[in-house]
């Protein structure tokens, strides 16, 4: 998340301004003198540089003020230029030119009394782990009810107790087991039903805990039906330094950074500090120094997922997850952390490779390292005989500890020629045979492994294959930034190269193989970053000592060619079902990028983003074309990291708190008469008031009647009101509207158009001229806050010399309509002391009054065509003095009425609505409203297009009526218009399209069904006859002028 500079309010984030496009393309001042092509080059053409580009940008989420940048548009840095306007430096223009989960033996099918195997853990060691046997947890699985213990994940926990089918694949419904002990596992999906609801997330970082229920996913999670009733929230951290790894090099990292008085945050993903040693001396030791310090915080369970500019990461942290049904209901399930942190220190380890062969995706295949995890981490032997393929050395310290532990390993299957003595000293200690220069060349079995065939013709029985191909740093935060990696033929891996502005990455993510060497990386890292920040380095003081080997170079070894050809069970994404067979036929139509035979293959594109089939399938590729790895390059890491709920991202911006409620202040009223409401612009309307069991159609008939021949009332208190104030108040009003409203009289009303650069319709509304420098304009309730944004845009940018003012005034102001042929009674009975007399109250003026000693303002304005005033009081007074209407209105039957009828009546009179019967492609003219387009002002916005030839064009859509000749259907809104067919058919495609219905209302004073609709020279058709098709019929409808009622407006004065 990027930072921009506020000149006003200092750096704030990206999400806190507006673009405005290129700066320095100044409104023309004889725009008049333009011909087409200039004009057309103002409002459609910008610049698009590489490199520096001067910009304007608002903080509309700050002090709303309008400035101007500079951004390289290659680097995204930017530079404050300090100006607010937007003129060039010679103050010119600018020229721009122009299958079902769980299938396997050892799962059982669910039943309506599941059966339990709670108790029976036969592959769980007797002693180890870190896991909490005095404290046993029961959880359900694919109907079957298990027993693990707390400290377990559900992966290790279905291990423990010999499960070894999870799911069945996306494609092929392969069984698929567990192959991972975190998030690099590629193919243990499940769905968790209870105690929270997850449709698909990896089993292996599940944490086990009371009331779990799962079940296998195969490939396709199904999100729930349930309410996620959690509590999700977000914080904000600004750290001086930011460590993303608690293992070896992050912990070294973070506790030097805080010796320094730096502020450190350090996060993990796991529950327990200490990578790869959990529980070792030192890392007690260092955590509980770091808990010692108040400038430090060390969250766990929390994994940082993506990595932006200027400093920016977010992560997500599982707080209650691993509590189940123990967990507090007042705390936040997960919490989104955004932090930004002056330093970085990348301390994200790395993925150990498989190695790919014939059959490697039958459950019991399995990386070497997960295997020794799950029995240092939660005491779990993943199989009885397994035999272990390595590239590395890293496999056989998984070897010997499993042995140690009571398993077989009938043979350590090696690929390089060459074995370390000590190695092979301590496998022969162990009577472990080692294979050298031989692979693996094919796993057998029907949902696990029952044997593997070997590169000398052999085979060997097991029930787990462990695979070591090597290690991948965990680069992918690094890379998110920008970062570069390259193939390293030493590590045989991908390493971080070059650097990253205030980022530092060490330990195993830098490609460091050794607890020592990534001790010292996390010290020099925390140097580096103290260094930048400018802070004096704490006394020194030498790392830990651990005595361990120096492993010798693993070999590369990225797939073992099928004997049987084909390679088409040669898994290289386990999830989703690709192969070395997919990566030929890819490379086979031609494709060389890795980019291009990722989206071929999809390999990569599923939950775990890679982790463990991103970079084979850059060595399998490279291997394939015959050139080197790093020719061959890798896909592209993006964020996240691992996969994020939607529901934490949207943290408490969720419902409500997404899209806010806005109530007017008589809204209870409304609740209380049985109002059906409907959002519009954030606010709840009512949009009728159904009486004994109507329906909309019956309810807004009698509305209609109500008004046209008694009284009516509505809360009219969304609409959009701008208070606009200064002495060039009329001369900025002159500008934005089309026509004039210097000329307007205190004490009056008028009607206004604004309309776009383009001259298209922005907004309409009324405009109130309340004093010599001082309007009140009405806008539409959706463009309130758009059509305020746009007069600030204006004023700052292009007129700063005008001293005008504008304020929102739309939450301190409540606007009730009084429409009807009564509504003179009904206002006269509540304000005696007002003369409501057409003689003495004229149409389009405003007068003031008081009710109960409060301030009331009322207009006579109508958007009805009726007679009716519009009643406008402080919202705080807006409940007693609508009550107080109501009861004078009581004697006139005044019947309340919502904003499907207002589009009902406003459309009789062919009133339009902006946004419903204008779709950004509508003059005023098209609207019929040329009378509303001043010819005296000089200019205003829109001005110029209005002489544009496509703007004067006679197959320019018009707004007119609708009248279905058979005086009875509904024509659905949106419909299209075709020409008039006699033979009523509709003939094949494409059909040309004259034009489509706006609005389409039932009628009771027509009796009958009208519209209003856009056509293709409409006024030029009033008359004649076209076709709407409606299903499958054609609805004959002729085109009508857009006043249905009153068309001589002798009911507006009463």
């Amino acid at each position: 998340m990027q930072m921009i500079p506020c000149p006003h309010c200092g750096p704030r984030e990206e999400t806190e301004f507006h673009y405005g496009a290129a700066a320095g393309i100044a409104y023309p001042e004889q725009p008049a003198e333009l011909d087409d092509t200039d004009w057309a080059h103002y409002l459609f053409f910008r610049p698009n540089p590489k490199g520096a580009m001067t910009e304007r940008w608002c903080h509309t989420s700050g002090c709303r003020q309008w400035f101007t940048l500079e951004r390289d548009t290659v680097t995204y840095e930017f530079a404050t230029t300090g100006g607010r306007g937007l003129d060039t430096p010679d103050g010119g223009l600018i020229s721009i030119h122009p299958s079902p989960s769980g299938s396997g033996l050892l799962n059982q099918r669910q039943e309506a009394n599941p059966p339990t195997h709670a108790g029976s853990q036969p592959f769980r060691t007797g002693t180890g782990g870190r896991i909490d046997r005095s404290r046993p947890i029961d959880f359900e699985f694919d109907g079957v009810t298990y027993r693990g213990y707390a400290g377990d994940t559900l992966a290790s926990a279905l291990l423990a107790n010999g499960v070894r089918v999870v799911t069945n694949s996306v494609n092929l419904g392969r069984p698929r087991g567990i192959t991972g002990a975190w998030a690099e596992d590629a193919t243990a999906q499940v769905g968790v039903d209870a105690p929270f609801v997850e449709p698909m997330i990896p089993a292996t970082t599940v944490a086990l805990c009371s009331g779990l229920v799962a079940h296998g996913v195969p490939g396709w999670g199904k999100l729930s039906t349930t309410v996620d009733d959690a509590r999700y929230d977000a914080l904000h951290h600004h750290p001086d330094v930011l460590v993303v790894g608690a293992g070896a090099a992050g912990l070294m990292s973070a506790v030097i950074s805080a010796r320094a008085g730096a502020r450190v945050l350090l996060v993990d993903e796991r529950g327990e500090p200490g990578g790869a040693t959990p529980g070792a001396r030192w890392v007690t030791d260092a955590v509980a120094e770091l808990d010692s310090y108040a400038h430090v915080t060390r969250l766990t369970r929390t994994t940082a997922f993506g990595a932006y500019d200027d400093g920016f990461i977010l992560a997500v942290e599982h707080r209650t997850d691993h509590l189940g049904t123990a967990a507090p209901a007042h705390v936040s399930r997960q919490r989104v952390h955004r932090i930004r942190a002056r330093r970085i220190v990348i301390a994200t380890g790395a993925h150990e490779r498989p190695i790919v062969f014939a059959g490697n995706d039958l459950p019991g295949v399995m990386l070497a390292g997960a295997g020794a995890e799950y029995l240092k981490r939660y005491g779990v032997r993943v199989g009885r005989t397994a035999v272990v393929f390595t590239a590395c050395d890293a496999a056989y310290a998984a070897a010997f500890a499993l042995v140690d532990a009571g398993m077989s390993v009938p043979a350590i299957v090696d690929v390089r020629a060459t074995v370390s003595a000590d190695l092979r000293e301590k496998a022969q200690r162990r009577g472990v045979p080692i294979l050298a220069d031989t692979t693996v060349t094919r796993a057998h079995g029907t949902d696990a492994v029952t044997a593997v065939d070997l590169s000398d013709d052999t085979s060997i029985a097991c029930d787990t294959v462990l695979v070591s191909g090597g290690w991948n740093p965990a680069v992918h935060l690094w890379s998110q930034l920008r970062g570069t990696i390259a193939f390293d033929d030493h590590a045989s891996a991908f390493l971080p190269t070059g650097t990253v502005a205030n980022t530092e990455i060490v330990g195993a993510a830098d490609g460091l193989t050794t607890l020592t060497a990534c001790l010292a990386s996390g010290r020099r890292g925390a140097v580096a970053s103290l260094n930048g920040l400018g802070r004096p380095l704490p006394e020194f003081r030498a790392v830990p000592r651990v005595t361990e080997r120096t492993p010798a170079a693993p070999a590369v070894c990225w797939y073992v060619p099928d004997p049987h050809g084909g390679d088409s069970t040669s898994f290289v994404d386990l999830q989703r079902d690709a192969t070395v067979a997919d990566i030929a036929r890819a490379l086979g139509a031609g494709m060389r990028s890795v980019e291009h035979v990722k989206r071929y293959t999809t390999i990569g594109t599923g939950h775990d983003q890679g982790k463990t089939s991103g970079i084979v399938t850059s060595g399998i590729v490279a291997q394939m074309l015959g050139i080197p790895v790093d020719a061959a390059g890798t896909t592209t890491f993006r964020p996240p990291y691992t996969p994020v709920t939607f529901a934490a991202l949207a943290g408490r911006d969720r419902g409500d708190g997404y899209d806010p409620v806005r109530r007017t202040p008589i809204h209870d009223w409304h609740v209380e008469r049985g109002a059906v409401f409907e959002d519009v612009g954030q606010w709840k309307r009512p949009r009728y008031y159904p009486r004994g069991g109507e329906d909309m159609h019956d309810a807004v008939l009698r509305e209609c009647a109500a008004v046209r021949t008694g009284v009516g009332i509505l809360d009219g208190s969304t609409l959009g009101v701008i208070d606009v104030a200064g002495p060039d108040a009329p001369t900025f009003l002159d500008l934005l509207y089309t026509n004039m409203m210097s000329t307007l009289a205190v004490g009056k009303v008028r009607y206004g158009v604004m309309c776009g650069a383009d001259g298209m319709v922005k907004d309409d509304g009324t405009v109130m001229r309340t004093a010599t420098d001082r309007y009140t304009v009405y806008t539409t309730t959706g463009n309130a806050a758009a059509i305020l944004d746009w007069m600030e845009e204006w004023h700052q940018t292009e007129w700063p010399e005008l001293r005008v003012w504008m304020t929102s005034l739309t939450d301190q102001v409540a606007t009730f309509p009084v429409v009807g042929p009564r509504s003179r009674d009904v206002v006269g009975a509540v304000f005696a002391d007002l003369d409501v007399s057409t003689e003495a109250f004229e149409f389009m003026g405003w007068r003031d009054t008081t009710y109960r000693g409060v301030p009331v303002r009322i207009g006579r304005i109508s958007f009805s065509g009726e007679l009716a005033y519009e009643v406008n009081v402080g919202a705080n007074y807006a409940d007693a003095l609508w009550r107080g209407l109501i009861a004078a209105g009581e004697p006139y039957g005044i019947t309340p009425y919502g904003t499907e009828t207002m589009h009902v009546l406003r459309a009789e009179k062919g009133y339009p609505i902006i946004g419903q019967d204008t779709d950004g492609t509508v003059t005023p003219h098209d609207l019929g409203m040329s009378w509303a387009v001043s010819k005296k002002k000089p200019d205003f916005i829109g001005k110029r297009s209005f002489a544009r030839a496509s703007a004067t064009a006679s197959d320019r859509k018009h707004l007119v009526g609708l009248l279905p000749t058979d005086g009875t259907t509904w024509l659905p809104e949106g419909s299209q218009i075709i020409s008039h067919r006699p033979d009523r058919t509709l003939p094949p495609p494409p059909v040309p399209m004259l034009g489509h219905v706006t609005s389409s209302y039932r009628s009771a004073e027509l009796g009958r069904p009208f519209a209003l609709a856009l056509v293709q020279g409409g006024r030029d058709l009033i008359g004649t006859r076209l076709d709407v098709p409606v299903g499958d019929t054609l609805c004959e409808v002729e085109i009508t002028s857009t006043v249905f009622v009153d068309a001589e407006g002798a009911r507006r004065d009463g």
